[in-house]
């Protein structure tokens, strides 16, 4: 598990720097938030505040299957958003 993201990737527990383009976190089916307390993402009511599927305070980081897209239907679509808008950063990062 990662202690933290920078620009450029994550930081694991004993100080070591990874460089990233994109992380998968595959969280399972059981809706939990513990785990996401070390990237400093929730807000002082202690919820994450998204412009779906993207997390506001680091629009790297998508969170797929939960809120409002936790059915199937729902993360069959916010899948496909978070792809787009990755594949759209992707681009924008490759620009010159």
């Amino acid at each position: 598990m990662f202690e933290c993201t920078d620009s450029t990737g994550v930081i694991i527990a004993d100080g070591e720097h990874l460089d990233f383009d994109a992380v998968n976190f595959g969280t399972g089916f059981r809706w939990e938030m513990r785990h996401l307390r070390p990237l400093h993402l929730c807000d002082e009511a202690g919820g994450i505040l998204m412009d779906p599927p993207q997390v506001v305070a680091d629009p790297r980081i998508f969170l797929v299957g939960y809120g409002p897209s936790a059915s199937t239907v729902g993360a069959n679509r916010a899948s496909r958003d978070a792809a787009n808008s990755i594949r759209r950063q992707m681009k924008a990062r490759a620009r010159p």
